[in-house]
C-alpha cells in the first residue's frame, strides 16, 4: 500500500471536424476558460505529452487539456486515429471526450471566401471541392465522436457561449476583477469598464486634519461613511455589481475593471475601493485593488469648491446658490 489518495482523472477533449467549422474558436474559448489547448496536435504524441505514470497520478489538480486536430494534422489517417484514441481511453487516469465540429458546405465556402484563405485540400481548385473531399475523409470520425456540434447557423459568439455552457463545470472561476481608485482631476482610467463617481460624498480634503491623510486611514473612512448618502449609495452599487458580474462571467469577459473616482483620488475613492475589494472577496472573487492617485500631492485648486452639508442642503431645498 502506498497510501496515495486516488487522483481525479485527467480530462482531455479531442476537438476535430471540418476545416472552417470553428475548431480554432473552440480551442481559444477553452484556453480563456483555463484549459491547456494545443492545435494541430498528432494524437500519437498524446501519451508522451501527458507523461502520466502507470503506477500513480500527477501531484496536484490536473488542468483540463484540449487537443485539436483535423485533416491538416501531420500523419492524419482516420482509422489509425480512432485506434489511438481507443487505446488512450483504456487508461483509467484519463477522461477522454471527442467533439466533432460540422458545418454545411456552402457556409464553409462563404467563410473561406470572406477570409480570403484557401481551403487546405483545395489549393488549386474551388473550395467546395476540398470541402467535399474533407467531409468524406472525416465522416468516420463524425460517426464515432461523442459530441457533434453543427456550426452552420452559429456565429462565433454563439459557439463560444455554447462551449462555455458545456464545459463551465470543468474549470471554476470568475472574470479577473480590478478595483481602481482615481481622481477625476487627473483623468479617468483608460481601461475602466464601470466608473462610479463619488463626488456627491462630502470631501475630507476640506478638513484640515484629514487633508494629509488618505482613504486608508480610519479617520477618513469614518468621515466618508458618516455622509448621510453613503449607506444607500453603496448598497445600490453593490446591488448593480451583484447583477452585472455574473453576466460578465457567463459571457466570458476575462477582465473587468471597476473604477471609483473622487476629485483628487486620495480620500473618498480610496476608501470605497478598499470596501468593495473586501466585499468582492466575500462574494468569491479575487480582486486586485489599485490606488492610482494615492500618493498624489493634495492641491486645493484641483478639489474645487468645498462640498458637504451646505451643498447638499441647497440641493435638497431645490434652490440654487
Amino acid at each position: 500500500m502506498t497510501g496515495r489518495k486516488p487522483q481525479k482523472p485527467q480530462t482531455i477533449l479531442l476537438v476535430t471536424g471540418l476545416s472552417g467549422a470553428g475548431k480554432s474558436t473552440v480551442l481559444k474559448t477553452l484556453e480563456d476558460m483555463g484549459w491547456e489547448a494545443v492545435d494541430n496536435f498528432p494524437i500519437r504524441l498524446a501519451g508522451p505529452l501527458l507523461d502520466i505514470p502507470t503506477t500513480g497520478g500527477r501531484s496536484g489538480p490536473a488542468v483540463p487539456l484540449a487537443l485539436g486536430f483535423d485533416s491538416r494534422t501531420r500523419g492524419f489517417k482516420v482509422e489509425q486515429l480512432i485506434k489511438q484514441i481507443k487505446t488512450l481511453q483504456k487508461n483509467p487516469q484519463l477522461n477522454i471526450m471527442t467533439m466533432f465540429l460540422d458545418c454545411a458546405g456552402m457556409e464553409i465556402e462563404r467563410r473561406y471566401a470572406e477570409t480570403r484563405r484557401r481551403h487546405p485540400l483545395a489549393q488549386d481548385r474551388p473550395a467546395i471541392d476540398g470541402i467535399g473531399l474533407e467531409r468524406m475523409m472525416m465522416e468516420p470520425l463524425r460517426r464515432w465522436a461523442e459530441t457533434v456540434i453543427d456550426t452552420t447557423r452559429l456565429s462565433a459568439n454563439d459557439l463560444q457561449a455554447d462551449i462555455r455552457e458545456r464545459f463551465s463545470a470543468q474549470v471554476a472561476g470568475h472574470s479577473t476583477v480590478t478595483v481602481t481608485s482615481f481622481g477625476f482631476s487627473r483623468g479617468v482610467p483608460h481601461n475602466a469598464d464601470l466608473v462610479f463617481d463619488l463626488r456627491f460624498l462630502r470631501n475630507p480634503h476640506w478638513d484640515n486634519i484629514l487633508r494629509p491623510m488618505t482613504g486608508l486611514d480610519p479617520e477618513v473612512s469614518a468621515y466618508v461613511e458618516a455622509d448621510p448618502e453613503y449607506d444607500e449609495a453603496i448598497a445600490k452599487i453593490k446591488d448593480l455589481l451583484g447583477f452585472l458580474l455574473p453576466l460578465y462571467d457567463s459571457q466570458g469577459k476575462a477582465y473587468v475593471n471597476i473604477a471609483f473616482g473622487c476629485t483628487g483620488g486620495r480620500h473618498r475613492s480610496v476608501h470605497v475601493a478598499e470596501e468593495f475589494g473586501k466585499w468582492l472577496r466575500d462574494e468569491g472573487f479575487s480582486p486586485t485593488v489599485v490606488h492610482r492617485n494615492l500618493t498624489s500631492r493634495p492641491v486645493d485648486a484641483l478639489e474645487g469648491p468645498a462640498n458637504g452639508a451646505n451643498t447638499k442642503k441647497t440641493r435638497r431645498g431645490g434652490k440654487s446658490t
